[in-house]
């Protein structure tokens, strides 16, 4: 009995230094999430930032560049890893329009977005820690890796 404790202890010692030490579900890993096929996910070509967001340019823009304190309208779509999608704003709706970087929107939105140009269309995926974090919101479970797509319409 004794053993059998022993080595069930050992792997789960194991099992949790392979999966980074930590059985926190706020910080799950993007790198070993599956997402769903219809996301067309692939982080190889994606930019990792310090904070643990990737993105990539679905679509160069050319306009105005957004950066803190703009205005940004956006359309866009949220899903999670399962393909699931939780909101929406898309075209011919009028766009969503926040302030960047002033805590209207979720880390993870305002990191994303900043940067990009008028016309672009950006893929986004954000670690729980820079969307909802460990609280639920509708439709979205706790600690939940959230993938979104924007298209920036306008930066004023």
């Amino acid at each position: 009995m004794r053993r059998s404790v022993f080595l069930s202890a050992a792997l789960s010692g194991l099992v949790l230094a392979a999966c980074g030490g930590t059985t926190d579900p706020s910080s799950a890993s993007i790198e070993s999430t599956t997402f769903a096929a219809s996301l067309n996910v692939n982080l190889a070509v994606m930019t990792r930032t310090a904070t643990g967001l990737y993105y990539r340019d679905l679509t160069a823009g050319t306009g105005t560049l957004a950066t803190a304190g703009k205005t940004a309208r956006v359309h866009y779509q949220g899903w999670l890893p399962n393909g699931s999608s939780f909101d929406k704003n898309l075209a011919p709706t009028t766009p969503f329009s926040f302030v960047l970087g002033s805590g209207q929107v979720v880390p993870g939105f305002d990191e994303g977005i900043t940067g990009m140009k008028v016309g672009g269309v950006r893929q986004i995926i954000m670690p729980p820690a820079l969307g909802y974090g460990s609280r639920a919101s509708a439709g979205i479970p706790a600690n939940s890796i959230l993938v979104f797509t924007v298209e920036l319409v306008t930066v004023q």
